[in-house]
């Protein structure tokens, strides 16, 4: 058990306490489509395997050879320019105010990480391609933690790295003061190569995953939903248009039907929940456990190899492409609604949401938006949750979902 002095000696070290400051009990944030987002499939495959270690497997690594994209970096630092930088900006972005005065920044809402980082002042202007940057000297607020730094580290030996501060933080009506801010003294490429609108990530993940030392720092939910109505938050994210994330509250008018609820699982510091199967089309549910995360932060759909194939089986035409790679198939086909469980019922995803931009123009291809996670953990990202409505529920460790208007 942790004694008094301890915790009075944790509290000074990592500095002063984040506290919210607003008297607001609810909040709905929108996040608009950023207009210069371009799908590309092998890119948004390599990101979601490298957030979290996958086995990047030999022919999507060369396929980002052959297309010199290199999300690697070396040891002086340098970053390879993508031919079309735009098409690893993030698919959806919101409106946060940091410091004070306020410094407006548009960051990605990223369930499937517990880091708020953003670019700044500090970032090497060679790794800044038109991001807006957070400027701590010019926030009377800001207070550099001395001795903190964060990084995050992906498996191909790339990352982001920086030092933290705490200050105000605001999103809406909802402010928390001495938020931690991990601000960028090294960005990986694929963050570098995403301009002009998105600055960083706010991560919405459980607190033991935050890549803060020599300790940990609470996110900017976790600071803030102490004063919540209810300590839970809601992502509504449409296909094509504006989405919402709701915090402290359900709007019925986003969903229809019921919430299923299931147990949520924390453990791994991701949204991690057991869904009870799937269906393809019209054939017959498939009862099978499958364990995963809901990451708003990642763009497709990756799923077991068993349910990949069942799924793409269906659609005439569609194969696997070691050249993509991934499944591609006939821009133009009509794709069946896929359909995966919550506990006794199922969220369904209408097939025109499995295309996921072209693979080849030149030969009429499109890439699917549903891929294997190679073994690794599964995730459903955007191409499923722009189909639903989920309700993140911190107060009772559950996840609810429903199908999303």
């Amino acid at each position: 058990m942790q004694t008094f002095g301890a915790f009075l000696v944790s509290l000074l070290v990592a500095g002063t306490t984040a506290l919210p400051a607003s008297n607001a009990d609810t909040l709905s944030v929108k996040v608009a489509r950023n207009p210069d987002f371009v799908p590309n499939g092998p890119l948004a495959l390599a990101k979601a395997y490298l957030k979290y270690d996958t086995p990047m497997p030999k022919e999507l690594s060369d396929v980002l050879d052959k297309l010199n994209i290199n999300l690697k970096r070396g040891d002086t630092g340098t970053v390879t320019n993508f031919p079309q930088p735009d098409q690893y900006d993030r698919e959806y972005l919101a409106e946060v105010d940091i410091g004070t005065p306020p410094q407006k920044l548009y960051l990605d809402f990223d369930t499937g990480s517990s880091d708020l980082w953003v670019f700044s002042t500090e970032t090497p202007s060679n790794e800044v391609k038109g991001q807006t940057l957070w400027s701590p000297a010019k926030s009377t607020s800001a207070k550099k933690l001395q001795g903190y730094t964060w990084k995050i580290s992906y498996a191909d030996k790339s990352g982001s790295s920086g030092d933290v501060y705490q200050d105000v933080v605001s999103i809406g009506g909802l402010t928390v003061k001495n938020q931690a801010v991990e601000s960028a003294q090294q960005v990986s490429a694929q963050f570098t190569n995403s301009p002009p609108k998105s600055s960083g990530l706010l991560g919405l993940g459980f607190d033991n995953i935050n890549r803060v030392k020599p300790q940990s720092q609470k996110t900017w939910f976790s600071n803030i939903k102490s004063s919540l109505k209810a300590p839970l938050f809601t992502s509504y994210l449409k296909a094509g248009a504006e989405g919402t994330y709701n915090f402290g509250y359900i709007d019925s008018n986003q969903y229809t039907g019921n919430i299923t609820y299931t147990s949520a699982d924390g453990s791994r510091g991701y949204w991690g929940f057991t869904s009870t199967g799937y269906q393809v089309g019209s054939s017959g549910f498939q009862s099978e456990s499958i364990n995963g995360i809901a990451d708003t932060g990642t763009s497709l759909l990756l799923l077991p190899n068993d349910v990949v194939q069942a799924y793409w089986s269906q659609v005439n035409g569609a194969y696997y492409d070691q050249n993509a790679p991934g499944y591609i198939f006939t821009c133009g086909t009509s794709l069946p609604d896929f359909s995966f469980g919550i506990e006794n019922t199922a969220i369904t995803v209408p097939g025109k949401y499995m295309s996921y931009g072209y693979a080849d123009p030149d030969a009429n291809t499109c890439y699917g938006g549903i891929q294997s996670d190679n073994g690794g953990l599964t995730i459903f990202g955007d191409v499923g949750l722009k189909a639903s409505f989920v309700v993140y529920d911190a107060g009772n460790m559950q996840l609810g979902w429903a199908q999303g208007k």
